[in-house]
């Protein structure tokens, strides 16, 4: 089995990543080998999977043990998903080989980029939604809002394991970006930990499945695959061990920014227009989420900080188009925006960071 030490040292900084913010690893080290290595698609994708496979129990045990896990959901998830990530493995396989296959295969990944890139943003902004809903209820007094019962909804659940299960079996993308910001749509009286630890749960037979499919019929690599592990396991421990330090408001936007800019690549936008499309979405892009979240920040704790509420939404928003936003949406986010959550936010038991899919 021979070990590619650059393989290695990739894997641990997508282990590291993986660790410090919880997002899953298959969004990073497919498009990493693809890109970087020049792996073929279906290879990148085999092993990934079966790298994912040995280190999705850990996560999910953490979950286990805590209780937070809804076995209704990941039951029904995996109906749907389990043999669809099968039969994704065959519809790779039905492809076939040579450049055209593999330039296929390239269009699929790089669409399945863009969209968990999308689905990053879609799920920051719901949980940023529902936690701004619930400081206002606390700052005006009232009680907490009570959730909603669950209600077990089977047909959308079995659809979007379905959905989830062929995506990941395809490309190794999706378990833990796409399939979770599809939980959060349908079951919104969930909370976040319950919903994270029942898609790491499901993720394993999920995985296990599209892993096992690669593995019979696919293109996997043992040494590929043990270069991916050697160095994403230590990193996904060391980011673990940092992730209450880091600066999520920063990493998030960084993540959306590099699978946006290697599902174009994959789609083979050239490297000009590929430069140019990401510093228009750096300059407007990231000044308008800022704009958006000071909006969002009740004006008292503005007023306890010292700062001018409107002056922060202007800079960002006015500056825009002029890069002046970018470098006033950074100031923002890596200074004002973190004293604004400390002190909106009420003492709560530390979340767990753990590999997601």
């Amino acid at each position: 089995m021979h070990i590619d030490p650059y393989v290695a040292l990739a894997g641990l900084i997508v282990g590291f990543t993986v660790g410090l913010t919880g997002m899953g690893g298959g969004a990073l080290m497919t498009p990493i080998l693809v890109l970087l290595f020049k792996v073929n698609v279906s290879t990148a994708v085999a092993s990934d999977l079966v790298a994912a496979l040995v280190m999705k129990p850990v996560g999910a045990g953490v979950h286990i043990r805590k209780g937070t896990v809804n076995w209704n959901l990941v039951r029904w998830l995996c109906i749907g998903s389990v043999p669809m990530a099968f039969a994704g493995v065959f519809v790779v396989k039905a492809l076939g080989k040579g450049s055209a296959a593999e330039s296929d295969l390239k269009i699929i990944l790089g669409v399945t980029l863009i969209v968990a890139a999308l689905s990053i943003v879609v799920k920051s902004y719901l949980q940023s939604r529902a936690a701004r809903r619930e400081t206002a209820s606390v700052a005006r007094g009232e009680m907490a809002t009570v959730p909603r019962p669950f209600e077990l909804k089977k047909v959308p659940t079995l659809l979007i394991g379905a959905l989830g299960g062929l995506v990941v079996g395809m490309t190794s993308v999706g378990s833990g970006s796409l399939i979770i910001v599809l939980l959060l749509l349908s079951y919104p009286m969930l909370s976040s930990r319950r919903l994270v630890g029942t898609d790491l749960v499901q993720a394993i037979p999920l995985v296990g499945a599209a892993a096992l499919g690669h593995i019979l019929f696919g293109d996997f690599q043992l040494g590929l695959t043990g270069s991916i592990l050697i160095g994403s396991i230590p990193g996904v421990f060391i980011g673990a061990r940092v992730s209450s330090r880091a600066p999520d408001a920063v990493i998030r936007p960084a993540l959306v920014f590099v699978l946006l800019a290697s599902g174009l690549k994959l789609l083979n936008v050239s490297t000009s227009a590929l430069g140019w499309t990401m510093l228009i979405v750096a300059l407007v892009a990231i000044p308008l989420i800022g704009a958006y979240d000071a909006a969002g920040r009740p004006e008292e704790r503005w007023i306890e900080l010292g700062q001018s509420k409107r002056r922060w939404i202007g800079w960002q928003t006015a500056g825009a188009p002029f890069g002046v936003g970018f470098l006033a949406a950074i100031a923002y986010f890596t200074t004002t925006r973190p004293k604004l959550a400390a002190a909106a936010e009420p003492v709560v038991e530390p979340a767990v960071t753990v590999p997601g899919g």
